[in-house]
């Protein structure tokens, strides 16, 4: 179907792609890019430069949900329920601490948690945890200490180890804080299913889903589809950071398979992965978790409904944080209005920390894809800037 059949502007849709080239690629802002927009199974927009449109990206944090989306098909299946305490699963958790002085050369101080942390806390962020690039708190210094997420030099369980001797920033369930929970809930769906996470995830998703590209390792065959990937610097605008093909870290072998942000991906596998959440949690005949599930999983679960303008001690992305909820593995808006910026109460998304998006909008029955390697995300507004635009090519 062509993108009027489907409800665009063509023009409109056009001046996305030539808005990231003039203003992003020609300047030297960012190295590539690939875009894709969607309604419903439908594809209404494609752009790619400076890459191929094959390419395998290191969509980091955006394999949350998919992490998230397999723990909870353990749950429909009643082998774990969200209100259970998480030391049930991971009794190396039992005498976890909140914060309360310390770190650096002391010891640090911690009192009994005043709430239990619950497996929901796992999946909406407010476990207490923390990420050691936060740079907050004597709690994230200690994360970067321990190389705690050194995917490298982590075992899953010595991951979990190092984890249950650090304390919590807060009680659970208190406020947010972007995370390695879902760093967790993947040892959580190991120590349930009995499978690692790259198997789990290859028999209950990938392979049902014919997401063909998608790894925690990229093999031989396919590294020379990895682009390389780059870090912001003030004065030369980019810095390399991880090699293309088969010299990138990505496609060695790592001790440690990461729920959070492990994952390298196409953006045709994650538009598959997508058009399976628009459609309810089935693509193709095949249904991956249910209607109802998913219903759950994009509700905000934030203390109180409130937004992150009102429980979040984070930074984690360019986007502001007002009329934002979240749910179970996503980001919800549940006040348009307050974000300023057009959209559906009821959408859904995540990013990665390499500048990757997606975003899903039932009401309008969309999909938005954006693939580039540049990190951090925060570093330019570019994926507010592709949903502004998105938006306005929809045809009055």
């Amino acid at each position: 179907m062509s993108a009027n059949e489907l409800g665009f502007l063509p023009d409109r849709l056009d001046r996305i792609g030539a808005h990231v080239q003039a203003k992003y690629l020609d300047s030297g802002k960012l190295p590539f890019g690939a875009l894709l927009i969607g309604r419903g199974d439908e594809v209404a927009y494609e752009w790619a430069s400076g890459v191929d449109k094959e390419a395998i990206f290191r969509i980091a944090s955006m394999t949350k949900p998919v992490t998230s989306v397999a723990f909870m098909q353990l749950v429909e299946q009643g082998k774990v329920a969200l209100s259970e305490p998480v030391a049930k699963y991971i009794p190396e958790f039992a005498n976890l601490g909140v914060f309360v002085s310390g770190g650096g050369n002391q010891p640090f101080v911690t009192r009994p948690p005043l709430t239990r942390l619950n497996i929901v806390d796992i999946l909406r962020h407010t476990a207490g945890f923390t990420y050691g690039f936060q740079e907050r708190t004597p709690v994230d210094a200690a994360y970067r200490r321990t190389e705690l997420e050194h995917w490298g030099k982590n075992s899953s369980q010595s991951f979990i180890d190092h984890l249950a001797r650090l304390p919590l920033e807060f009680d659970p369930g208190s406020s947010w804080n972007y995370s390695v929970s879902t760093d967790v809930l993947g040892v959580l769906i190991e120590r349930i299913s009995g499978q690692s996470l790259s198997d789990y995830f290859r028999e209950h998703i990938f392979a049902p889903l014919a997401m063909e590209d998608t790894y925690f390792h990229v093999p031989p065959e396919k590294a020379a589809r990895m682009p390389e990937a780059y870090a912001f610097h003030p004065v030369e605008k980019m810095k390399l950071v991880s090699e293309a093909g088969a010299n990138s870290s990505w496609c060695g072998k790592h001790s440690f398979e990461s729920g959070g942000g492990g994952l390298a991906s196409t953006i045709a596998d994650y538009h598959r992965f997508c058009r399976m959440l628009l459609n309810g949690g089935a693509l193709d005949g095949v249904q991956i978790i249910s209607p109802k599930t998913l219903e759950l999983m994009t509700a905000n679960h934030l203390p109180g409904g409130g937004d992150l303008t009102q429980h979040s001690k984070s930074l984690f992305s360019e986007a502001e944080n007002a009329g934002i909820g979240f749910g179970l593995g996503f980001a919800c808006n549940i006040d348009p209005a307050a974000t300023l910026l057009p959209g559906s109460k009821g959408e859904f998304y995540w990013g990665g920390m390499y500048s990757t998006a997606f975003l899903i909008d039932p009401v309008e029955d969309l999909i938005m894809i954006f693939m580039t390697q540049l990190m951090p995300s925060s570093t330019y507004p570019i994926r507010r800037e592709i949903r502004t635009m998105m938006y306005a090519a929809l045809a009055a």
